[in-house]
């Protein structure tokens, strides 16, 4: 069953934590030196995380714009919610080809799991998420296991994947690198649709109305959700948000974030 949310209850933000402090650090860089004035300028991070605090989840948070534009962002509803935040920063097309965006990705991911532990974050209590071109390649570095194994990061062990109206076929800046328009559907090696398996991390797929979105987003969404079905995976949803066009749908997007790391938090402590 495809779930559609749209009661006005449930996009209320959770509680905010007003006996915790925050501590925000902004341009960290997660790559090697390098002399690459892309790489100095973009592959950076802001980290925004709870003080004096254990066992905290973190999200890391890809910014979208079509793979061309945007910045890294803490998003405002994601602070004060007992969390910590990774507002990842990567390189952009015609710079680079998007090979080099899904790169920068990993990149910033085995930065996570590798140094936010040393910050109180619980290592299991990791989320991968982003909007729009950032939900793309949360969801690449995710179901493309390849990504991530430079750092020996298994991305099987991460909380959970939720894409904020993220392609699911080939985007469409990989795409116009190969000449074809944005409009003509793909499923090449540059899909996450081409690696979905029943290992995959819980997953929450979040797309606007079906009428209002982004190059038939909503459909693209609920066929991945469908073929993540047939193969097996046993923990994926979708939600659609009536009257919520792609860029507006972020909005009641982050209560339900912030309501699904909350649940699957309390599942891993169970677990302990």
């Amino acid at each position: 069953m495809i779930h559609v949310l749209a009661t006005f209850t449930l996009l209320a933000l959770p509680r905010v934590q007003t006996n915790v402090e925050y501590d925000l650090q902004k341009d960290i860089p997660y790559r090697a030196e390098s002399t690459d004035p892309e790489i100095k300028s973009r592959c950076k991070l802001d980290v925004y995380a709870p003080k004096n605090t254990k066992g905290f989840a973190t999200v890391i948070w890809f910014h979208g714009g079509g793979l061309t534009g945007g910045g890294k962002e803490i998003p405002e509803a994601m602070k004060k919610q007992g969390i910590a935040v990774v507002g990842a920063g990567y390189r952009l097309s015609p710079a680079v080809k998007v090979t080099s965006c899904i790169e920068d990705a990993a990149a910033v991911t085995a930065w996570v799991v590798k140094n936010m532990p040393e910050r109180g974050a619980d290592p299991k209590k990791i989320f991968v998420s982003g909007h729009s071109a950032g939900g793309y390649l949360a969801n690449m570095i995710c179901l493309d296991k390849e990504w991530l194994k430079p750092y020996g990061v298994d991305p099987d062990t991460f909380a959970g994947l939720v894409p904020f109206s993220g392609q699911s076929i080939t985007h469409y800046t990989a795409r116009k690198e190969q000449g074809i328009p944005e409009r003509q559907p793909t499923i090449d090696k540059l899909a996450p649709l081409y690696y979905v398996r029943k290992d995959a991390p819980p997953i929450l797929l979040l797309s606007g109305d079906r009428n209002m979105e982004l190059y038939g987003r909503y459909e693209e969404s609920a066929y991945f959700w469908r073929m993540l079905k047939e193969v097996g995976h046993p923990n994926v949803q979708i939600l659609e948000f009536q009257g919520y066009d792609h860029g507006g749908m972020s909005a009641p997007g982050f209560p339900v974030l912030v309501r699904f790391m909350r649940e699957r938090s309390k599942q891993i402590d169970e677990k302990k």
